[in-house]
């Protein structure tokens, strides 16, 4: 993989690669060869179906998407520079902006937040935990259901005579221990390449498990790089011939895989969660982690951080993942840490129940408008009893996907000023038919137990 930062030369490449996003998050993409680029096709963009992406059914699904030029990053590739670029998407006969797709329900998220003068911008730092495989199987029929992997580290039939470390003690293991140091430096420098900002990366608990932790993004562009990330991610383990998952919970057991989100906002470019209440934090503060805690206990939240099956094979005890709405300074328990390490200066708050099996988009800018919806009726979670560094019983949140999705159809309210209706609706539908093909299932923890 070889990026760089696009020079503004169309004359150079080879093909303008458009990138669009599905309702599940995933990057799709139409190439145009160079004689077809035009300053037309750059202004007006192209058409394309939008139900072959997912989002609900409407009358005219044709849409059409526009080159969002500001995003624009060069790829060398087998002998072809390709200008890659994020696309915006239009309704063509409304002229209207198409409000079911991601980057747009971010947009419009950022828009709330600034139009109705709660703070100018929202800065999110975004940690990803992946585990990297060397072989993986799997299959499941009417008559059989299985999954096996495999890793250098210790993990397999085929690597249990290897020397190595305790497989739950990875925790910033040191190479020629750990084996992928160069996996991790190649795909930063790629990151770095087009701007994506990098705070550190590591070796992470379970073996095989690492971590990429992003620098702090402004709510507008953070979504797009934490895209482009996983895209690098996946891109260069095809290159080292490793199988890369983002799933929260890929073997029983093991430490699951997060997706912590810092944040603050700002005004006249001065943190606004900055104050005198408890852990250093603001009023404004305290009533924005309310409302994401509010809506996280309702599972509504949840639906949108926490979207998959497998999310919940991630949120049980006794494994760091937080299962309870509370909020702490330092307690990786809490849902919500203030971190401890922090001067008073430079506070923020960091939601950990969230994983990366969610449309980035959508689950950021349900975040934030949980937040916002505590500030709104200025939620007070000393009151509410989410003070505390323990898991708290009569504060457990759903944990299973059912349940959760029961909980956004209940309490969507606080979402709808920003998502549309048919939004919501389509994806409880598509998230239920994946609980129903999931929980229907028999495993073979099940044959244990009853066969």
């Amino acid at each position: 993989m070889n990026l760089s930062i696009y020079d503004g030369k169309i004359s150079n490449i080879d093909y303008l690669d458009l990138l669009m996003i599905d309702i599940h998050g995933n990057i799709r993409h139409v190439s145009l060869p160079k004689n077809y680029v035009s300053e037309k096709v750059i202004k007006e963009g192209i058409g394309f179906d939008a139900s072959n992406f997912g989002f609900a059914k409407i009358a005219k699904s044709d849409m059409v998407a526009v080159p969002d030029m500001t995003t624009a990053f060069l790829e060398e590739k087998e002998g072809y520079k390709i200008l890659h670029v994020f696309c915006d998407v239009i309704n063509p006969s409304t002229g209207e902006i198409f409000d079911q797709y991601p980057r747009n329900i971010i947009k419009m998220t950022k828009d709330y937040l600034t139009k109705n003068m709660i703070a100018e911008d929202l800065k999110m730092l975004v940690e990803l935990e992946f585990y990297v495989f060397d072989t993986v199987n799997y299959s499941s029929g009417i008559d059989h259901s299985y999954y096996n992997v495999e890793s250098i580290e210790g993990i397999g039939e085929s690597y249990n005579t290897e020397a190595r470390f305790d497989i739950k003690a990875g925790y910033h293991r040191l190479y020629p221990e750990e084996k992928y140091f160069t996996f991790r430096n190649a795909i930063v420098d790629q990151m770095q390449a087009i701007g994506i900002p990098v705070k550190y990366h590591h070796h992470e608990v379970g073996a095989s498990q690492l971590e990429i932790e992003l620098d702090f993004i402004s709510i507008d562009q953070v979504a797009d790089k934490v895209s482009l990330t996983k895209w690098i991610i996946k891109s260069i383990a095809q290159e080292f011939d490793f199988k890369v998952t983002f799933m929260p919970k890929p073997m029983y057991k093991m430490p699951g895989s997060g997706m912590h989100v810092h944040q603050f906002m700002e005004k006249g470019g001065a943190s606004i969660f900055i104050g005198d209440k408890i852990h250093g934090l603001s009023e404004l503060a305290l009533n924005y982690l309310c409302g994401i805690l509010d809506h996280s206990l309702s599972g509504s939240l949840l639906g949108f951080t926490n979207p998959s099956t497998n999310s919940y094979r991630r949120l049980v005890p006794g494994y760091e993942a937080p299962i309870s709405a509370t909020f702490a300074q330092g307690s990786r328990s809490a849902a919500i840490r203030i971190p401890g390490y922090l001067k008073k200066n430079s506070v923020r708050i960091e939601y950990r129940t969230a994983d990366a099996s969610c449309n980035i988009y959508y689950a950021l800018s349900a975040m934030v408008l949980a937040g916002i919806d505590g500030i709104n009726k200025k939620s007070d979670p000393i009151k509410k009893g989410y003070n505390s560094d323990i898991e708290l019983e009569d504060k457990i949140f759903p944990i299973d996907l059912r349940t959760v999705l029961s909980g956004l159809k209940k309490d969507s309210e606080y979402l709808r000023v920003v998502f549309p209706e048919s939004l919501i609706n389509e994806w409880i539908k598509i998230k239920s038919k994946e609980a129903e093909y999931v929980y229907n299932a028999p495993t073979s923890q099940e044959y244990e137990l009853y066969f």
